[in-house]
């Protein structure tokens, strides 16, 4: 096994990619030089340090935490190049000019250390073409890697190879890019804008070329491209101006300067769009530069209109009809599309159909294999299903027959005929690219397995193409007993793991008890427990609606019976005589919150969003939430040369009383809702794994739980002090008057109540405030049009 690791990166080039590749590595805290030409005027670090400036204003934020931006260090080609020689890979990311890369090589090969890798992010340039620009030496360890913009979000990066790049350094790399950074690597051929963006950007301009054709405006496509189509919620339009559409013409430019209709029969396709070009004439470069095909003007989006030559009015939105057809399964939704008469619907169809026609004919020439292709679609530009696995999933022969005879009858965007394979041999016989054997790879003339490289085992459940047969986590393993909307079971033997399966993972009183009879089982019979969800959020909370029928029928004193079910489990999970550890990622709202903060310990993804969001909803937290604030503030004040308790205290008033919500994992440890013996896993498939090493870790190391004990509370005048800013945020009008009741409530609960300063209390004390507080709020009026209006419309109602 290869002993390389990343200790330390340098990234050449501090524009936008450079800048935000940078300030991911600090996310996942390895160590970064970022270099930049010295400036001509003032301090020589000035380009590089107005560039990590830059990163603290840009949404969303390339920083896990902002303050983080400080551990860039800035560096500059006139004075730094020998620190190059601290670094093991050196990822250059300037202008895409080859003679610029070439002449920065030459600059920096004498310093880059003998171990090294040097990656050039490039998004199409040849990468053996730049490698001839190395001295020999050096070739063997030079190779591209591709991050998509935004770098901290966007999982896929392609590494790609030149003929002289050694495979050791190819597998070093996808192994620290795939655990170290978080990313799933995909390895392309070195061909123009090498996969993800060959095909994403051809279907970009297909779509942009079938939305003239049905007359569809930029805000109907987008409606109809975002979610309603598995896609990345931004839709076509809005995402190109995320990506840049600076970024967006260089790819098109790419395209059209290395490929010809010989090598690429869609080639006519591949002209400029006359509203992109337009835009970027007017620097209108999207995002960035605050506007491009939309621009928002106050509080109204409006969008770029060619004929009036400026921004107009938004508002159109798509049928609803294809939204319904949508939700249909594949076969039943393909047939529906192609058989529409509506503009939209046919709009729709020829998406489908242009996507895979443009896949299907290029694959042999850009990829190993179609798995590879709708990966890289997946995590490259957030589609829900890669070309091939949805016309797999719809029905393969009858698909490819439809596409083929629109094809043949002019209605396709060229007139090459789909690959022979599609129809004849070992694909048509399994009915698809993607078998159980491996996905199609037309250069081998077979299906090929995934690559597997040791650090792929820390993925216990790696994402998979249909087809594949990957078992799902819900049928693998043993399972011991599911009931209550949890499902108990273990992978070895050793571990429980608990995976709540209730709509967005809320916790009901069938939840609570199911996990109390987990924590006895795994006492029992177990070294630990794990709390772990397949799904993409860890938990949003308490199940609001599953109580709504008992407190109709008996009043708060339903809610209360619940939230000391709640708070019985929580204590449960904190004092278990084996260690519980919750396996974080996406949401962990509210009841999900309490539910991580109450387990011995925790191992978040980097994507972890972590928060007490209860005041949301006019209610408080009740389940434990505010009892671990006030408990965190006496230990921290307890070890502190202070004996002040309201500094510490004030912080978690503060995220509680304005839901503030972590947005990350480090973040949200800033926010005190994960502590510094807490593990951060930068790939989120890697998260189950590492939770389980943990509960072995613990359990071998002779784990006990914490002792029960007696904490100080700020009592009375704590509260005082704290309400006294509230009336001031009231009469300023910040807050409203029920904002004011609720945080009242929680400025209570937190100190402790009526009881003098210092006053020792234990946690079912303040456990017990906590659940009058919620059932006082719970009650009135105003809380109750609050919960009514985000179950019925999903958005918070301020009054």
């Amino acid at each position: 096994m290869s002993k390389f690791q990343v200790k330390k990166v340098a990234v050449l080039g501090a524009g936008v990619m450079g800048a935000q590749i940078a300030a991911h590595l600090v996310n996942v805290r390895v160590p970064v030089l970022l270099f930049d030409l010295a400036a001509k005027e003032g301090p020589k670090n000035g380009i590089i340090t107005r560039a990590i400036d830059n990163l603290k204003k840009i949404k969303p934020s390339p920083l896990g935490v902002t303050d983080d931006a400080l551990l860039i260090e800035a560096a500059n080609y006139d004075d730094d190049l020998a620190r190059l020689a601290e670094c093991d890979l050196v990822i250059e990311a300037i202008a895409e000019r080859m003679d610029w890369k070439h002449d920065l090589y030459k600059k920096i090969a004498p310093h880059v250390a003998a171990h090294a890798i040097l990656a050039s992010n490039t998004s199409g340039l040849s990468i053996a073409q730049l490698g001839d620009g190395l001295p020999e030496a050096l070739k063997p360890r030079f190779c591209g890697i591709h991050f998509f913009n935004p770098p901290r979000y966007m999982t896929l990066v392609e590494l790609i190879a030149t003929p002289a790049t050694d495979a050791r350094v190819l597998d070093d790399l996808e192994t620290s890019t795939t655990s170290t950074l978080g990313k799933g690597v995909i390895r392309a051929k070195d061909t123009p804008n090498f996969i993800a963006n060959r095909i994403g950007i051809a279907g970009l301009l297909a779509t942009l070329k079938e939305a003239e054709k049905f007359g569809l405006t930029p805000e109907v496509v987008d409606d109809l491209t975002g979610k309603k189509l598995g896609r990345a919620s931004s839709g076509t339009f809005r995402t190109a101006d995320v990506v840049g559409l600076d970024t967006m013409a260089h790819v098109i430019e790419t395209m059209q300067n290395t490929l010809d209709e010989k090598c690429d029969p869609f080639y006519p396709v591949f002209a400029m769009p006359p509203t992109l070009a337009k835009l970027i004439e007017l620097g209108h470069l999207g995002q960035k530069t605050k506007a491009g095909f939309y621009k928002k003007v106050g509080r109204d989006i409006l969008r770029f209109d060619l004929a009036a030559q400026d921004y107009v009015p938004t508002g159109a939105k798509a049928d609803e009809v294809y939204a319904k057809i949508l939700k249909r399964p594949p076969a039943e939704r393909m047939k529906l599309l192609r058989e529409s008469e509506g503009a939209q619907g046919q709009f729709l169809w020829a998406i489908l159909r242009d996507s895979f026609h443009y896949a299907a004919v290029h694959l042999a020439d850009i990829a190993d294999n179609a798995r590879d292709v709708d990966l890289a679609m997946r995590r490259g530009f957030r589609m829900k299903q890669g070309p091939f696995e949805l016309c797999q999933e719809a029905g393969w022969a009858q698909t490819v027959q439809w596409i083929q005879e629109d094809i043949d009858a002019g209605k396709a965007l060229c007139s090459a005929p789909l690959p022979r394979w599609v129809f004849e041999g070992p694909v048509a016989q399994a009915g698809g690219v993607h078998t159980p054997e491996g996905s199609w790879s037309p250069s081998a003339n077979r299906f090929v397995a995934p690559r597997c490289l040791p650090v792929h085992a820390r993925q216990l459940f790696p994402e998979s193409v249909f087809g594949s047969g990957a078992v799902a986590p819900a049928q693998s393993g043993t399972t011991l007993r599911d009931e209550g909307d949890v499902r108990l079971w273990t992978l070895d033997g050793e571990v429980l793991i608990a995976t709540l399966h209730s709509k967005m993972n809320a916790i009901s009183p069938d939840i609570c008890n199911a996990m109390l009879s987990a924590l006895d089982l795994a006492e029992r019979d177990y070294k630990g427990l794990v709390i772990w969800s397949p799904r993409e959020q860890f938990s949003v909370g308490a199940d609001l609606q599953a109580v709504l029928p008992a407190f109709m029928a008996k009043g708060a004193s339903a809610i209360d019976e619940v939230e000391q079910l709640m708070q019985k489990m929580m204590l449960r999970i904190r004092y278990a005589s084996v260690p519980v550890i919750s396996a974080v990622h996406g949401l962990a709202l509210g009841g999900g919150c309490e539910l991580a903060v109450y387990s011995a310990q925790r191992v978040a993804a980097m994507e972890s969003y972590i928060g007490l969001v209860e005041v949301g909803v006019g209610l408080v937290p009740g389940a434990g939430g505010l009892t671990y604030i006030a408990r965190r503030a006496a230990e921290r004040a307890q070890s502190s040369v202070g004996t002040d308790l309201l500094p510490f205290l004030i912080e978690g008033f503060t995220a509680a009383a304005m839901a503030k919500v972590g947005t990350s994992a480090p973040e949200s440890r800033k926010l005190g809702y994960l502590l510094d013996s807490d593990v951060i896993v930068p790939h989120t498939d890697e998260v189950l794994y590492v939770a389980l090493q943990q509960v072995r870790a613990l359990h071998e190391s002779g784990w006990r739980p914490p002792m029960k004990r007696l904490f100080k509370v700020a009592g009375r005048s704590g509260a005082a002090t704290i309400c006294g800013q509230l009336i001031n945020m009231l009469e300023g009008g910040f807050i409203s008057e029920h904002d004011m009741r609720i945080a009242r409530h929680i400025a209570e609960v937190v100190t402790g109540g009526d009881v003098d300063p210092g006053t020792l209390v234990s946690e079912e004390y303040l456990m017990t405030l906590e659940r009058r507080a919620f059932c006082a709020l719970v009650v009135h009026p105003k809380t109750q049009e609050r919960i009514m209006a985000i179950l019925s419309t999903g958005k918070p109602l301020r009054n």
